[in-house]
């Protein structure tokens, strides 16, 4: 068996070095595993830095406009060739390392699908309260419309098994795609686990992007996906 890393990037030059050192010191025993990142067309270095580094086991794709982190993740899962896809973000807030975690439901043929989740007693840093009410409404209203029990929807670390992947439309540019997927996949009547996961959160002087009018485009979605599918 295979595992999919794919890797959304956008100016994340100060970062995007350790994280493939940390995504590639990862073991899997006998799962094999590929990088895919997709560069959204950065305007920090990140772009030049990916061009000029030949990564065993990493494969590179650019796009030549900003489209937004939905659209990047398409474009990796579009490539992807393991029987497993993991989402990992780009900016350090997650820790690789807890891969062999968030797979083993899936290994064990428990789970289609698994969430990581922040908010379930792992160790974290202690950051903004009003991103940590706006991510529990988000969350709720997300269950809501979706009949799970969610405790962590807008979480990076989503897994999921290849086959289930492909049956799901994805339409989202930006940030939508969290609700989005979580939607789709209720309705089809997905085998879906949460696991407790670490979470090293950044605020915005470290480069944090998401902020308040991604929180109201959340509940959009939500709506829209809910309501109309």
């Amino acid at each position: 068996m295979k595992l999919s890393i794919v890797i959304p990037v956008y100016n994340e030059r100060r970062t995007i070095e350790e994280v493939l050192r940390r995504v590639l010191a990862v073991r899997l025993g006998a799962l094999k595993k590929e990088i895919i990142v997709v560069d959204d067309c950065s305007r920090d270095g990140t772009r030049e830095w990916l061009r000029g580094r030949r990564l065993p086991g990493v494969k590179v794709f650019f796009h030549e406009e900003n489209r937004g982190k939905g659209s990047a993740l398409r474009t990796g899962f579009a490539r992807a060739a393991g029987d497993i896809v993991l989402v990992q973000d780009a900016d350090l807030e997650y820790d690789p390392r807890e891969y062999p975690l968030l797979l083993q439901p899936i290994l064990d043929g428990r789970a289609d699908v698994v969430y990581g989740s922040r908010f379930q007693g792992g160790t974290h840093r202690v950051l903004f309260f009003w991103h940590y009410v706006g991510n529990k409404l988000l969350t709720t209203f997300c269950n809501m419309m979706s009949n799970l029990n969610l405790t962590d929807m807008e979480t990076c670390y989503k897994v999921f098994k290849k086959d289930v992947l492909n049956r799901v439309a994805l339409k989202s540019k930006r940030f939508g795609f969290e609700p989005e997927v979580t939607i789709k996949l209720a309705r089809l009547r997905c085998r879906i686990y949460e696991v407790p996961i670490s979470y090293s959160g950044r605020d915005y002087s470290e480069g944090k992007k998401i902020g308040w009018k991604d929180g109201v485009a959340a509940v959009v979605h939500i709506l829209r996906y809910g309501l109309f599918g």
